[in-house]
Parts: structure tokens; C-alpha cells; sequence
């Protein structure tokens, strides 16, 4: 299929996810992934895709991802886009390299996409710091994806949350985590603030710093 100087197909990669790219706080965009020979590749992430998949996927895991490579014919630049995605079968079997029709390996990490692997990066490391973290506080302030919620200012209340927890030293022991519909979407943004299922609506960035007091303690330099 051809449209705009650009050529679209269909691609099919199995491999181990590297590394998780996630913006403005909460929003999970790309991931970073391996196959077998240790050829990267960055995958970009369907709309419908992002808010359920950030609370399940991890580092190391192993999957299988279906979606659109789209070349542009002028650059030869190519984009992969994610439309499906589940977790490989026989996780210790051999993991297919992707192909294009010629048999040849395709939408390798370029340095134009390790510019966008920076700092919003998750990867393995972050999540054994993490997962040490959570040994201290359960802590987690879950923040609504969905469109109504996103249209509504989710995505300043994820940038505020993360400036206040920043601010009082908490962004090691606060996990902000984008997630489903949480049921309200006419009084988005909502977010809860767990472990104690505390709910807030029609959240403005304002409001943030009071409910970061509220629920934690400040860390002391």
C-alpha cells in the first residue's frame, strides 16, 4: 500500500522489551525492543494500546507485537507502529528476527530514535530500583488514560504530580501510573491514590501539591 511517498505494511516482531519510553509522567509512548540476534528496534504504541498496557509490561518480558511499518520513500526512514500485542509463547525458544519482503532486518535503532530514549526511559534498572522502593511504601497515585479524562487536563495533573513529588524528594517513593477508565469520565481528570483507594475528581494541576501533603510525608534533606 502506497500513500503520501510513503510505503505501508503489515510487520510481525517477537523479542524481549528492553526499555519502556514514557512522557509527560505517565503516558507510555514507545518501547524498546530486542529479538534474538540483539538488533533493536523501537516500536510505537497505538492509542488504544498505551493506558491499559504501562501497569502490565516491564522490562525482560518477552512478546510478540503485530502492527504497520510505514517507509517513507524520499528518506528511507521506517516507523514501526504497534496495533497488537501478547506476551511470546516458549519464552525460551529462538525469537524471530523481523523481516521485510527481501529478508532483511528492518526499523533497526537508528540514533534518531536513541534521541528519544532520554530520561522518560524505563528500563531494566529502573524497575529493580523500583521494585526496591516498593519494599519501603505502596504508595501509587493512579492516573486516568482514557480520552475523556486526557481531554479534560489528565495530562497536566501527570506533569504537576511529578513536579510536586520531585519537589518534596518523594519521586523515589511515589509511583505515578497512567491506567484504565476509572468509571467517572464526565468528572475527569480523576486519579486514586492507593493503597487506600482515596479518589479524586475534576482534578486540576493546582490542587496537586494539597493532595501530596495529604497522603505523604516529605522526605528531609
Amino acid at each position: 500500500m502506497y500513500k503520501s511517498g510513503k510505503q505501508v505494511s503489515e510487520f510481525s516482531l517477537e523479542g524481549e522489551i528492553l526499555g519502556l519510553i514514557i512522557e509527560d509522567g505517565c503516558k507510555l509512548k514507545y518501547l524498546r525492543i530486542s529479538n534474538a540476534r540483539g538488533v533493536e528496534y523501537l516500536v510505537k504504541l497505538c492509542k488504544e494500546l498505551r493506558s491499559f498496557l504501562l501497569p502490565v509490561l516491564t522490562p525482560g518480558l518477552k512478546v510478540e507485537v503485530v502492527g504497520e511499518k510505514e517507509l517513507n520513500l524520499k528518506n528511507g526512514k521506517i516507523k514501526l507502529k504497534a496495533r497488537s500485542l501478547k506476551l511470546a509463547q516458549g519464552q525460551n525458544d529462538r525469537s524471530p528476527e523481523l523481516l521485510d519482503s527481501t529478508n532483511l532486518p528492518v526499523a533497526v535503532l537508528t540514533s534518531d530514535d536513541r534521541a528519544i530514549v532520554g530520561k522518560s526511559e524505563f528500563t531494566s534498572t529502573t524497575a529493580a530500583q523500583t521494585v526496591k522502593a516498593s519494599a519501603k511504601t505502596q504508595t501509587k497515585i493512579l492516573v486516568c488514560q482514557k480520552s475523556d479524562c486526557l481531554k479534560r487536563g489528565a495530562g497536566g495533573v501527570c506533569k504537576a504530580l511529578e513536579n510536586a513529588l520531585n519537589a518534596r524528594g518523594l519521586e523515589d517513593k511515589v509511583t505515578v501510573q497512567g491506567t484504565g477508565c476509572l468509571k467517572q469520565c464526565k468528572a475527569g481528570p480523576n486519579i486514586v491514590v492507593m493503597p487506600d483507594k482515596t479518589r479524586y475528581s475534576r482534578i486540576a494541576p493546582a490542587e496537586v501539591p494539597a493532595i501530596i501533603d495529604k497522603h505523604c510525608a516529605v522526605v528531609k534533606a
